[in-house]
């Protein structure tokens, strides 16, 4: 499927599902259609074709309001909706490929609470947070849902929200320019206001996730110019920004193994970046024509990515950057090194004249080496200037 596989209803989100053996799904949120209610369906992928199934293996309604965010828990099996009308879903994934079943229960902590828009799960699963319309932030622990922070007034309205690669950080945007970070372990706030210019706003944040460079990049805009800025973590300090989309940004999303840095923009455009460059591999010119995206997340084994609007619906673009290694084909080139290692090796053995090819006499027997150290009894005195004296 490379456009909406969609027929009824307005597509608001969607997200990949990690499952075993790479054979991913997708989550698909719908608004109401008439009498009928805001529904989750669930599709697989097929990445030979990069595409989705024609019609969904799992389907489940959500009765009151329609469905605003969704977020899945690294391991596939949890999905949290959040919903118009002021509460969330906690929904449970059974099953395999083409035999799933999907649970929905109520979230406690998280009823009547208010139009949740930003939520997101740590990387390792052991956080799950959500962000209000109404600046109010909550950390829980996952499973067991122990409030680790409930702050009515962590901002004036919620943006934009990532877990650091290590859990360890929240970073949080507001819809006032603001960037704050917070400890997970405790709530408290390490970084009050995130450094920025003046006329500048923070809108939206990843952190890094190759774990080798403590990043975390913000779309920054100051009046009609957009760039996307670079802060280092381990200080907090802004190192640099660059001018990449070239318009304000809608959505963002970083892939998992922290390479590619995705922006979508508020007409439709999309461009992947490489993040060690900081230089655009990928162009997705009008995609979604006209439409601001509500959704914008990498696939977990493929270069592949999943995009939503309310007007296009969902869509699978196969991205234009340079294959990755597999895993088979390290292994090969490893093969071949060693291979070549052990021919070089030979053919140096054959044609030296070191100590262990030395010629023997024209009717000399080999002699052992246990004897050549030991010596012999019988051993020749011209042995002997030959081989030189032995001590023991």
């Amino acid at each position: 499927m490379s456009g909406s596989s969609l027929e009824q209803g307005t597509v608001t989100c969607a997200a990949w599902i990690w499952r075993p053996e790479n054979a991913h799904l997708v989550a698909i949120g719908k608004a109401r259609n008439g009498d009928q209610p805001s529904v989750l369906e669930i599709f697989s992928f097929d990445a030979k074709t990069s595409s989705l199934s024609s019609s969904a293996l799992a389907t489940i309604e959500i009765e009151e309001g329609d469905l605003l965010k969704i977020a899945v828990h690294p391991s596939g099996d949890d999905i949290v909706c959040s919903t118009t009308d002021g509460s969330c879903k906690w929904i449970e994934l059974y099953g395999q490929q083409a035999h799933v079943k999907l649970m929905s229960k109520d979230l406690a902590p998280l009823q009547d609470v208010g139009r949740q828009i930003c939520l997101a799960f740590s990387v390792d699963g052991s956080r799950f947070a959500s962000g209000g319309v109404d600046g109010h932030l909550r950390i829980f622990e996952w499973p067991s849902l122990r409030v680790i922070l409930d702050e009515p007034k962590a901002c004036k309205s919620f943006r934009d929200m990532d877990f650091s690669l290590d859990s360890e950080f929240l970073a949080t945007t507001s819809s006032d320019g603001s960037a704050r970070i917070w400890q997970t372990s405790d709530g408290l706030p390490v970084v009050s206001n995130l450094t920025r210019y003046q006329d500048e706003k923070i809108e939206l944040c990843r952190f890094s996730k190759d774990g080798m460079k403590p990043f975390l990049f913000c779309t920054v805009q100051k009046g009609n110019k957009a760039v996307t800025g670079v802060w280092d973590i381990s200080t907090w300090k802004r190192i640099g920004h660059k001018r990449l989309l070239g318009k304000s940004a809608s959505m963002m999303s970083m892939s998992l193994d922290g390479k590619y840095l995705a922006l979508g923009s508020k007409d439709g455009d999309m461009c992947v970046v490489d993040v060690k460059k900081m230089e655009i591999s990928h162009w997705s010119k009008r995609l979604h024509l006209g439409s601001s995206f509500a959704s914008i997340e990498f696939c977990p084994s493929e270069r592949v990515v999943i995009t939503a609007t309310e007007e296009w619906g969902a869509m699978v673009t196969k991205l234009n950057v340079p294959a990755d290694w597999k895993d088979w084909q390290i292994y090969l080139v490893l093969l071949g090194l060693f291979l070549a290692s052990a021919v070089g090796f030979y053919i140096f053995f054959q044609n030296s004249d070191s100590f262990w090819n030395f010629p023997l006499g024209k009717n000399q027997p080999a002699r052992s080496i246990f004897g050549s150290v030991i010596g012999d009894s019988q051993t020749t005195t011209d042995d002997q200037n030959v081989w030189g004296p032995v001590d023991l």
